[in-house]
Formats: C-alpha cells, sequence, structure tokens
C-alpha cells in the first residue's frame, strides 16, 4: 500500500534569527547569530546568561488584543507563526469546512513566563490576586488552542511534549490525520522558556554551556563542546494532502517522504541508544536508502557524549563522513519544541534553494566523531532529499525524511 505523503505549502518562522522565513533564511545562509546575552530578565544571578532571544518581537499588532493579557508569550509566537504560515499557504480558513482542519503542536515547557508572574503574585498577595487565565495559559495545550479558536479549525488537534523530538511528532501526527479525513493540518510549534523559573529547569539537566561569549558557548561535535544555548520561537507549518495542494494550485515546499520515532532504553540497559533505528526506520518508511540523502540536519545537542552517540548513529547508517551533516541551530540555541520545527522550515529552503547551511562556530571536530559537517560557510549542491533528526530530554528519538 503506498504511503501518505502530505506536502508543506506553508511556513511561518518567528527565531532568534529573524521573524518571518526570508529572514531566517538570509540570516541563516549568512551565517548571522541570534545568539546575545539575556535580556528578557536579569541572568546576573545564574550560570547561563546567553540564549537565543527572538529579536524585536511584539505581540502588539501580531495577536489580537485580548489575547495578549490571556496567554504567555510562547503562544504569542505560536500565534504569529501560525498566521504567517497560513497566509504564505494562500489558505482562508474561513472558506474550509471546520472539522477537515486540524492543529497539532509541540511545546515543551508550556506558559513558564506567565506561570511565573503569577505564583510570585501568589505568593506576595494570596490566591485572591492569580489572574484566572493561569488555569489555560502556563498549559501545554495552550497554542493548539489559540490557534483553533482563532481560526476555527473543529478537526482533531492536541499537543506533544516530547520536548526537542516534538516538532518532528507533529508531522508524524499530521500525516496520520491526513491519512483520514482531514484536509489541512497546522503542525510544528514554539517554546519560551526563557525566565527564571524556566531556565532554572533547564539548569537542571546539567546540559547548557556556561560560557559568557555567544560565539563560542554552543559548539556541537566540536572538541571544546561543553553544553547548549537554550532559546525562545520556533515555527509552524502548513500540511495538505498532494492532491488537494494541486488542486488549489498551491507553491509545494516539500513532502514529508518518511517518519518515525523510537525511545531510548533506560539507563544500564543493554539495549542501544533509539538513534540508529530511527533513522533506519525513517529510510525505510520513506522507501529510501542511505545513498539517496543528500543532507542530514543533525539534532547536536552540544555535548560530548551526545555528540559521539549521534555522530556514531550517522556514520552507522551512512558510513563516515560519507553524507553532509549540518546544524545551523548554532545560531538560535536549542528551541525545544520549538527546534525541530524550525530544522524542518530550514531544510525545505534548503532543498527549494540547492544550498546547505553551515554550522557555525565549530572548528574542529572532537576525536572519534566522522562526519563531513558543513563548516564556515554554505555548500551548494543539488538536493532532493534531507534528513532531519532530533532527540528531547529523557530518551526520546525522531526522524523525518524531507523530499523536495
Amino acid at each position: 500500500m503506498a504511503r501518505t505523503q502530505p506536502v508543506i505549502t506553508g511556513i511561518g518562522v518567528v527565531a532568534p534569527t529573524g521573524i518571518g522565513t526570508q529572514a531566517h533564511w538570509q540570516a541563516t545562509i549568512a551565517g548571522k547569530s541570534g545568539i546575545g546575552q539575556i535580556t528578557r530578565f536579569d541572568p546576573s544571578r545564574y550560570p547561563v546568561k546567553v540564549a537565543g532571544e527572538v529579536p524585536g518581537y511584539q505581540a502588539k499588532g501580531r495577536v489580537p488584543g485580548r489575547l495578549i493579557p490571556q496567554t504567555d508569550h510562547w503562544t504569542h509566537m505560536g500565534l504569529t507563526a501560525a498566521e504567517d504560515a497560513l497566509a504564505d499557504a494562500a489558505i482562508d480558513p474561513a472558506l474550509l469546512p471546520e472539522f477537515e482542519m486540524a492543529v497539532v503542536t509541540a511545546s515543551s515547557s508550556g506558559g513558564t513566563e506567565f506561570g511565573q508572574r503569577e505564583i510570585e503574585r501568589l505568593w506576595a498577595s494570596g490566591p485572591q490576586f492569580v489572574g484566572a487565565y493561569q488555569s489555560i495559559a502556563w498549559f501545554y495545550a495552550a497554542t493548539t488552542g489559540q490557534i483553533s479558536i482563532r481560526h476555527g479549525m473543529r478537526g482533531p488537534c492536541g499537543v506533544l511534549s516530547c520536548e526537542q523530538a516534538g516538532g518532528l511528532d507533529t508531522l508524524g501526527q499530521a500525516r496520520r490525520l491526513l491519512a483520514g479525513d482531514i484536509r489541512m493540518v497546522v503542525a510544528g510549534g514554539t517554546d519560551a522558556s526563557l525566565c527564571p523559573y524556566g531556565l532554572s529547569a533547564q539548569l537542571s539537566t546539567g546540559r547548557l554551556s556556561e560560557r559568557d561569549d555567544p560565539t563560542g558557548a554552543y559548539l556541537p561535535f566540536d572538541e571544546e563542546a561543553d553544553g547548549y544555548v537554550p532559546g525562545e520561537g520556533g515555527a509552524i507549518l502548513i500540511l495538505e494532502r498532494a492532491d488537494e495542494a494541486a488542486r488549489r494550485g498551491a507553491r509545494v515546499y516539500g513532502s514529508v517522504a518518511g517518519y518515525a520515532a523510537t525511545f531510548d532504553p533506560p539507563p544500564g540497559s543493554p539495549r542501544p541508544p533509539g538513534l540508529r533505528r530511527v533513522i533506519e526506520q525513517a529510510l525505510a518508511d520513506a522507501e529510501t536508502s542511505p545513498a539517496e540523502v543528500d543532507v542530514v540536519f543533525a539534532d547536536a545537542t552540544g555535548t560530548q557524549a551526545a555528540d559521539h552517540a549521534e555522530a556514531a548513529a550517522i556514520s552507522a547508517v551512512f558510513g563516515p563522513r560519507a553524507v553532509p551533516v549540518t546544524a545551523p541551530k548554532t545560531l538560535t540555541g536549542r528551541l525545544y519544541g520549538g527546534g525541530a520545527a524550525l530544522d524542518v522550515a530550514t531544510a525545505l529552503l534548503a532543498l527549494g534553494d540547492g544550498v546547505i547551511p553551515a554550522t557555525v562556530g565549530t572548528s574542529r571536530l572532537a576525536d572519534g566523531i566522522e562526519l563531513d559537517l558543513v563548516l564556515d560557510r554554505p555548500r551548494v549542491k543539488p538536493l532532493r532529499t534531507a534528513l532531519v533528526l532530533a532527540r528531547g530530554y529523557g530518551g526520546f528519538n525522531a526522524a523525518v525524511v524531507l523530499r523536495g
């Protein structure tokens, strides 16, 4: 039986590299970093002081005024990206049957900034000073719900909380929905945890870089890698059935040719990690051989152990230095629920232009890492198929094969 290969017809980006798809792509190709000193709060008391913040983002004028005080910064960005993605796809939701549109987003933290503010009011003044919207604004599904309500999308809606892997898992869920009666899916994700509460939670993993230099804090696969930089933002994508997109003459960025998800065994288990299996399963699902993959967008955690494990998995499937690998997230930091969705957007733009963006910052691969990592400058070459990888803290693995 032929596998369903939905196409992506719209992209909306709100990222440290820029607001809007073209701004993000131009910054990525130019190697212009969005990582800098944290400004959303005073980080002086914290060991991490740099992050990827979305420059100049203001919800006013982009989000309906009544929703701004009711929702978190993360949801504001999700609403903005969804609006841009729908416009990019030339879709007016009011013209589609409401039960044939679905929304599936990823979030790893929910509305942490909103939640912190209300908790501080609780501590300082008592429960009567906590706003009623605390009950929904912090919730992981808030962005999905608000996009659904705003655009009248009453088909199956959900949220996936798989940390960084969630952005790819939304595409897998979208594909399942489009194999049924759903005509269009809004998928992807944003995240925003750049507040004291959010940063403290991230620090507990022990995976964040504590270097103060924005240009040298996040160096995946490098001999000096010591962690990653957190960030905010992400991307929202519009997925449709290929026949529906063709019927309305839509511009198509690419198709979701394959998808797979695995979970790592618990510590101490003799079973191997799931990353190699997820690559193999996604390629099999796409009926694609390793030799047909033109570029791999790596997860690139930025810690020595995780980087070596990922490099080993890629080399085991493709062969040592056999496929170009890139990690443009060095320009944004890791965006958790929004990160993999942004990687998909970047990969689709790369397929369209025949350009592999560089991994900025990394300069000398660590011993034992045998990757053809694209460094220093973009690499121009014909691109047909891309593999995007994502791992979430706690053992989540996901892979998507994109075909241009």
